[in-house]
């Protein structure tokens, strides 16, 4: 395995590792921790920056993916492209939704609800392309 196939398995390991502690270690300990009210302050403030280091990881991963396997590039763009999504769009919905839902008005619960569902169903499936690109990567180099 080369060198590069080596520093591009430790840039997915390393985004891979943010996501699942974001996942299953942080979003966790602040709902248990934490009043709902505050837990959902403090988690709409975090989340931003999740997504803007999530961007910046990948392209770095991206780039050095570039180099090492087209397969892995494409997958890590895609990547890439679902946490601007998720920050830039998904997000800033799911705040509207939220600040609906807690002024009470019709439909905002199902909506929440439903964006807040894209939200982990996309975070799942980043986390499961990058298992793919490890596993990928592992039986093609």
């Amino acid at each position: 395995m080369s060198n590069e196939t080596l520093l591009l398995l430790c840039a997915i390991g390393a985004l891979l590792g943010i996501m699942l502690f974001f996942a299953f270690a942080v979003a966790p300990t602040v709902f248990s921790s934490l009043p709902a009210e505050h837990a959902g302050t403090y988690l709409r403030a975090i989340f931003p920056r999740y997504y803007l280091w999530g961007i910046i990881f990948a392209i770095i991963t991206a780039a050095i993916a570039i180099q090492v396997d087209t397969t892995v590039f494409t997958t890590v763009s895609v990547i890439t492209l679902l946490f601007i999504f998720s920050r830039q769009i998904l997000v800033p919905a799911i705040n509207v939704a939220r600040d609906a839902k807690l002024a009470g008005e019709d439909g905002a619960v199902p909506r929440f609800k439903r964006l807040h569902l894209l939200s982990v169903l996309i975070n799942l499936s980043q986390m499961l392309m990058l298992i793919g690109c490890i596993v990928y990567l592992a039986y093609n180099s």
